[in-house]
């Protein structure tokens, strides 16, 4: 039980990714930390899990370079990667994201839900939106919407069975 949200809901217990990141015009690394002690932080493993690795390691400047205003001299993903270690890195109990896979590539996607979902040791709960595939068939729980409205929830396979426009969104976001 959460005795006072407002107080609960906040860092270090949360964590937030939205779904258009800001970074900041500074470097990968500043834009991850966001003034946290790298010296006491697991920076590689978030990197790792985040999917974001791979691509550091191709950065002239690997973690000290320079994103640019917005993170303009990024990808899409690579916003998005990095936004994701920067929720990471923090070791949460709770993980928030607002669609965070939505410019990936399938496979780097799968990758990515697949170690947030399993970034253990604190973190213990995700809450999601996504209408994307990878995530639903992770989910524990989903929640179904229209027009802010809860219509059903349930399982992967019980909406799957039931919900109407659950089959909808499911298939025409499919990959």
């Amino acid at each position: 039980l959460i005795d006072d949200a407002a107080t609960w809901f906040q860092p270090p217990r949360c964590a937030y990714t939205p779904q258009t990141p800001r970074l900041f015009s500074t470097t990968l690394c500043e834009n991850i930390l966001l003034g946290l002690p790298e010296g006491e932080v697991d920076l590689a493993g978030a990197l790792q899990r985040a999917v974001l690795a791979p691509d550091v390691a191709t950065l002239a400047h690997g973690l000290e370079t320079v994103v640019g205003p917005r993170g303009v001299r990024l990808s899409g993903g690579q916003v998005q990667r990095t936004a994701a270690a920067r929720m990471l890195v923090r070791a949460p109990e709770l993980l928030v994201c607002d669609d965070l896979s939505s410019a990936l590539d399938v496979e780097t996607e799968r990758l990515l839900w697949a170690r947030v979902a399993g970034a253990a040791p604190r973190a213990n709960t995700l809450l999601v939106v996504s209408h994307r595939r990878p995530v639903l068939r992770l989910a524990d729980q989903i929640i179904v919407l229209e027009k802010g409205k809860i219509i059903d929830q349930g399982t992967h396979p019980e909406l799957l069975a039931r919900c109407s426009l659950y089959q909808r969104i499911f298939a025409r976001y499919e990959q």
